[in-house]
């Protein structure tokens, strides 16, 4: 495995989705040259957050649901307060999915 699929589901992985998906269409490139692309953007965002983010966050809130499935933590909380740098930010509802790096790296 070489890294997981998350981040394409964020603003960023959707809109680069997007813009392949209108390519392959297109014919501009091949669907085996978006898979790629896919895969390295899989790979930057998985080295960028692991090499480049140094802060650190704590949170509180109601645990609404949690599911661990493939190694994979889901989490919805509700009612949050996340704490970054003495700043304090509220959520009414919020996702958060952990992985473990260590299976990444085999």
């Amino acid at each position: 495995m070489g890294s997981y699929e998350l981040y394409r589901k964020s603003s960023i992985g959707m809109s680069l989705t997007d813009a392949l998906d209108e390519l392959v269409t297109n014919g501009t490139i091949s669907p085996l040259l978006a898979v790629k692309v896919l895969m390295q953007f899989d790979k930057s965002m998985n080295d960028a957050l692991q090499q480049k983010v140094k802060s650190k966050t704590t949170f509180k809130g109601h645990l609404h649901t949690y599911r661990f499935c493939d190694n994979v933590w889901t989490f919805i909380l509700e009612n949050a307060v996340f704490k970054t740098d003495n700043e304090l930010q509220p959520v009414d509802r919020v996702k958060i999915v952990a992985c473990d790096a260590k299976i990444i790296s085999r």
